[in-house]
């Protein structure tokens, strides 16, 4: 690893550790009813969303090998199985949990920080908006998950394929990214970095905060997903 990269990965371990804490801040206040949520990860509760969170970092080789075998050995099912054995876990745990783990670098093999970073700052948007709160972040902190969701990188098979290839431009901090960069071909999609990579990860909540040609395609693709 090169110098610069060195230093680049050790700003987004920064970043996530700050982000967890965050996240900790935001969901110790909540009361069983809010716990209990649909969070928009069909899957989970908003509960389910934080107990993933801190079960990838729980979970011992005893606890691992269960998960992977009643998951079948595939990353989504075993990151469902990992966060079900915290079911009887309080909100307050939790959030301890978070705090506890916020400077762990763990991440999924081979995919480095961008991805745990990308983790937690996606499913802050899924915790926060079923629950009518803000999503709050530094615009800075979305560049990296933008610049992973749109690596081609596989995030444990959590991403739905057949997103359109579209040029995308944040509107509240300089970031280009997508097909053709700043200046190549493609249909453009502007906004909010949180809005671009809420939506580039396949939640719909914030699509219709975007604005440009490529939008109609880009909320057909998301949408598609919602209902599936």
């Amino acid at each position: 690893m090169t110098g610069r990269r060195r230093e680049g990965e050790e700003r987004h371990w920064a970043t996530i550790a700050l982000e967890r804490r965050a996240l900790a801040d935001l969901v110790a206040t909540l009361t069983p009813e809010q716990w209990a949520t649909p969070s928009l990860c069909p899957a989970w509760t908003v509960h389910g969303v934080v107990a993933h969170l801190v079960s990838v970092h729980e979970a011992d080789r005893r606890q691992l090998a269960g998960a992977v075998v009643r998951g079948r050995a595939l990353p989504p099912r075993v990151v469902l199985a990992l966060a079900a054995d915290l079911d009887g876990w309080s909100g307050a745990d939790l959030a301890d949990g978070l705090r506890r783990h916020a400077g762990s670098r763990f991440h999924p093999p081979g995919l480095g920080a961008r991805s745990a970073l990308t983790d937690v700052m996606v499913h802050r948007v899924d915790v926060a908006v079923p629950l009518g709160l803000p999503v709050d972040r530094p615009a800075a902190h979305w560049t990296p998950v933008l610049d992973f969701l749109l690596s081609g990188l596989p995030m444990l098979g959590s991403i739905r394929g057949g997103r359109p290839r579209l040029r995308y431009r944040a509107t509240d901090v300089d970031w280009h990214g997508g097909r053709g960069g700043r200046g190549g071909p493609g249909t453009e999609v502007s906004g909010t970095a949180a809005a671009l990579a809420t939506t580039v990860a396949g939640r719909p909540a914030l699509v219709h905060e975007l604005a440009g040609p490529g939008v109609a395609a880009l909320r057909a693709w998301v949408g598609a997903g919602a209902a599936s």
